[in-house]
């Protein structure tokens, strides 16, 4: 007898720029292809990840034509046609239809398991735990599951989840009715959620069926449903030509705002797997091994009187007197330094780049 397991397909959200980890990353090697955390780059880890859970010819990733034949290079068991290059950044919503209409053709029970490309998760067994829940009960026709993780501190720039009553406890697993959404409180309101335990953090993790998925777009955004709907009718995200006609035209928002925000049946899997969206140089540091002053530097460098600091350069020796929590990070053609606590700002100076026309540099 089949599980829902083996109707599962994952679609790997792998589109976004990762700015604050500028220098390393760069419009042709984004964050999810960056090496910030173990063995691969962050999208080979997702991938990875799942395989005992839903094997490569069961994955679709999305991502954009600028990276799209290094993710070919980097998948080499996901069908090559699985791998689409969306021609506009058109946000989640669009993308997860499209990943709809792509399972539903294949598989009329398909399930979808929607993960972002560039997160890490700590505690893999547990991981595949809530996903075997949340399949199991999103299995059920008009059911909208969210992995929400369990908060560690007062995040400002997370969306948190209010849990509502218990629905069920499956496989070990609490699943909640989701209550209210918020997107990225300030301090005093991130405080009063964590400290009042009934929320959690929203981490872009989702599991329906596509049927219900297409059903909820359909009565949440008909434009965009009929325009994918098109799409499909022309032989789908493999037409390039319908692709490029098309798909610019559908509405760019997130799959938040669109539909999970404006539907009944959703619920949230209480989840605790070392999660981390590795959101800059900070996270990366944390995540990464450090030496006995709580460094993180290339081996051989030479770290006096030096503590908390980042250091990525390549290629020579590195050697730090007397500074502390600094990151330092060096490519061909410039050098990143400033405070580890500051590195969510990186992304401003990107931007600054742009804006004095240095697109060599982005």
């Amino acid at each position: 007898m089949s599980s829902p397991v083996d109707h599962a397909y994952a679609v790997i959200m792998a589109g976004g720029s990762g700015t604050r980890f500028w220098p390393l990353s760069r419009r042709k090697r984004p964050k999810q292809l960056l090496e910030l955390y173990g063995s691969g780059s962050l999208l080979e880890q997702t991938v990875e990840r799942i395989r005992s859970l839903i094997p490569p010819e069961r994955v679709y990733v999305f991502t954009s034509d600028a990276v799209r034949r290094e993710v070919v290079r980097r998948l080499p068991g996901v069908p090559t046609e699985q791998i689409v290059a969306e021609p506009a950044s058109r946000n989640t919503a669009p993308t997860i239809g499209l990943a709809a209409n792509e399972i539903l053709r294949r598989d009329p029970g398909g399930i979808m398991v929607v993960l972002p490309s560039d997160h890490v998760i700590g505690k893999p067994a547990e991981f595949h735990r809530v996903l075997r829940a949340a399949c199991r009960f999103g299995a059920v026709e008009g059911r909208s599951v969210l992995i929400g993780l369990k908060p560690t501190r007062a995040e400002t720039g997370y969306g948190y989840i209010r849990l509502g009553p218990l629905a069920t406890r499956l496989r070990g697993q609490d699943l909640y009715e989701a209550r209210q959404f918020t997107e990225k409180p300030d301090a005093a309101t991130a405080k009063q959620y964590v400290d009042s335990g009934e929320y959690l953090w929203n981490g872009g993790m989702f599991v329906w069926r596509a049927s219900t998925l297409l059903r909820n777009l359909a009565a949440c955004k008909p434009e965009m449903a009929q325009g994918l709907a098109e799409i499909a009718a022309r032989g789908g995200a493999g037409n390039s030509r319908a692709m490029k006609e098309l798909y610019p035209k559908v509405e760019k928002v997130s799959i938040d705002y669109a539909v999970v925000e404006r539907i009944t049946d959703v619920f949230v899997v209480a989840a605790d797997m070392g999660w981390s969206d590795v959101g800059s140089w900070a996270e990366a540091y944390e995540l990464n091994a450090k030496d006995a002053a709580g460094n993180v530097a290339p081996s051989g460098s030479l770290c006096l009187n030096s503590s908390g600091n980042l250091i990525r350069v390549e290629g020579k020796l590195v050697v730090t007197v007397g500074v502390d929590d600094l990151v330092v990070v060096e490519t061909p053609d410039a050098l990143l330094v400033c405070r580890r606590q500051r590195s969510q700002e990186v992304g401003k100076a990107v931007q600054e780049l742009e804006r004095r026309g240095r697109g060599d540099l982005l």
